[in-house]
């Protein structure tokens, strides 16, 4: 029986969120480490509705398109569509979740 993600990009990314000790960056290991069919997949409308301006979102797995986004916040993820992607870059910004401990804002999970 297989165990854990065979994605070698995740799981470099897995280990070094955990390698940091912080709390927050475990707690988003942990949550990349679930099952594919148990990770977190949020809207973009979803992320709008409950963002306050200028935060920085985490959202540990997968941003889909669905909906606009109209507040100026950061938005990270491990996976993103590229239409999602788009419309964060038009308003905000989209950072790859690997480049999260360079960021100096505090840090919320979405999911």
């Amino acid at each position: 029986m297989k165990k854990g993600t065979t994605n070698p990009e995740l799981k470099k990314t897995i280990i070094k969120l955990k390698k940091t000790k912080k709390p927050v960056f475990v707690r988003i290991a942990q949550l990349l480490e679930k099952p594919r069919r148990k990770r977190i997949e949020v809207n973009l409308w979803k992320i709008n509705k409950n963002a306050k301006e200028g935060e920085l979102i985490v959202v540990p797995g997968k941003i889909l398109a669905y909906g606009d986004l109209t507040k100026k916040i950061k938005i990270s993820s491990f996976n993103a569509s590229k239409k999602a992607i788009e419309k964060i870059n038009k308003v905000g910004e989209y950072i790859k979740i690997e480049d999260l401990d360079k960021q100096k804002e505090k840090i919320r999970i979405m999911g």
